[in-house]
């Protein structure tokens, strides 16, 4: 057992099917890690080792039995503590939620562990999930894994922390405005996010119900494929023999690489030729549309969300961070009409991007244009705090706007990401490019 957090899901799920695995002793040994390493408490919120074992011997009797319900079928993994867990805390990161017990599993929980999956527990997160950043001084903050004085990402940041310490084999997320792929670039992972209205939101504490989508977090996009067709209720993408042999990307040329840092366009610039040497055509265009998308992201993201906490938010506001408390009281700053009309735009806007990127295969940018900002400067620098966390959300953010499936990969150079994005609802298309994009990367 000594090595196997160091697999992917698929692996381990084939290795159970073999029989070389036993899932009760491979819960055991992430229960033993989620609490016993070194940095799980700033990962973990809380640990459900009762469950996770009823659930691990349950698979572990199908696997002998040959009824497995699946290729992830008893492989462990973590939930950001925002998905609903019958008879478990959720409180999304938030002392306004303290001691917030659920009577119901969330929607894709259920389908999780209906295929067989197994819960190991409750990860930390930004508080609310209204931060890309991860600090979290409410609860706890979660550290990069290249770098542990600096954040991991947000607001999933446990999610991708529980992987990519070795953890959770995966877990699942949220992306709102990039809250899946932030942490999945900056601790080398491969992160999903789904089409707004793809996947269930019931029983998932909510942000801006607009915008928030459920995602995996991975070491592989086989495993993100796996993990997705699970959440879905669908079959899994087919990736078997996927090329990038003339295939069209285009390069979003814009805000997106203002002020970029070097490492994260070096490891975009390193992808991008992986891509070109794979096959792949690679052109670059601006689209005034994505600039003018952006400019409402205020607007969009801040009234609904200051319109879903208004009541519980200004209770007992003095028990919130205050960086979290001002960006959610930004949103009582636009008027109803305001926020109606920046609607009609956007969705004018998305129908300008679906045909300025119609004869392409997908459009690629930098996951993030700077890598995870550092902890002690972040609480000591409100400044600091804002513009990081603007900057760290702006690339993702595309995606969001757009109602997009968005994907990103690790470049090879650390902490940064490539994201693929392609248009609503084409997941197992994104997916299959995904992995023939890994495989050129690699």
């Amino acid at each position: 057992m000594a090595n196997d957090h160091e697999m992917s899901m698929c692996e381990l799920g084939r290795a159970i099917d073999a029989g070389r695995i036993d899932p009760v002793d491979l819960t055991a040994h992430f229960l033993e890690r989620a609490k016993t390493h070194r940095l799980s408490g700033r990962i973990y919120a809380r640990v459900m080792e009762d469950r996770a074992m009823a659930e691990a011997e349950a698979a572990a009797y199908r696997a002998k039995n040959g009824i497995r319900r699946g290729i992830l079928d008893g492989v462990p993994v973590s939930w950001k503590d925002l998905f609903d867990t019958a008879g478990v805390a959720t409180e999304a990161g938030s002392a306004l939620l303290k001691d917030r017990i659920p009577t119901a599993d969330a929607e894709v929980l259920k389908r999780a562990s209906a295929s067989g999956l197994v819960a190991l527990g409750k990860t930390h997160m930004s508080e609310l999930a209204f931060s890309g950043l991860g600090l979290n001084p409410v609860t706890a903050t979660p550290p990069c894994v290249n770098n542990e004085d600096a954040v991991s990402g947000g607001s999933s940041s446990g999610a991708a922390t529980s992987v990519a310490y070795g953890l959770a084999a995966g877990a699942i997320g949220s992306d709102t405005g990039g809250s899946v792929r932030i942490p999945a670039a900056w601790n080398d992972l491969v992160g999903f996010k789904t089409t707004s209205g793809r996947l269930p939101l019931d029983g998932v504490v909510p942000l801006v119900a607009s915008f928030d989508t459920v995602g995996p977090i991975c070491k592989t996009v086989e495993d993100a494929a796996e993990l997705f067709a699970v959440l879905d209720g669908s079959p899994a993408p087919d990736l078997r023999g996927a090329s990038l042999a003339g295939t069209r990307f285009l390069i979003l040329d814009s805000v997106v690489f203002e002020g970029i840092r070097a490492e994260p366009l070096n490891g975009f610039e390193r992808a991008v030729e992986a891509l070109k040497s794979a096959g792949a055509q690679v052109e670059r265009a601006s689209l005034p549309c994505v600039e003018e998308a952006m400019a409402l992201s205020a607007i969009l993201f801040n009234t609904e969300a200051y319109a879903e906490w208004r009541d519980v938010i200004e209770a007992a506001p003095d028990l919130m961070f205050p960086p979290i408390l001002d960006r959610f009281r930004a949103g009582r700053d636009f008027g109803g009409c305001d926020y109606v009309a920046a609607w009609k735009k956007l969705h004018r806007l998305r129908v300008d991007y679906l045909a300025q990127t119609a004869g392409f295969d997908a459009v690629i940018l930098p996951t993030a244009p700077i890598l995870a900002p550092d902890i002690a400067r972040l609480l000591e620098d409100d400044d600091y705090y804002v513009s990081e966390n603007l900057l760290a959300l702006r690339n993702t953010r595309v995606g969001n706007l757009m109602g997009l499936p968005a994907l990103t990969l690790p470049t090879g150079i650390p902490s940064t990401g490539l994201s693929v994005q392609t248009s609503p609802n084409t997941e197992a298309k994104l997916l299959r490019l995904g992995r023939a994009i890994e495989v050129a990367l690699a």
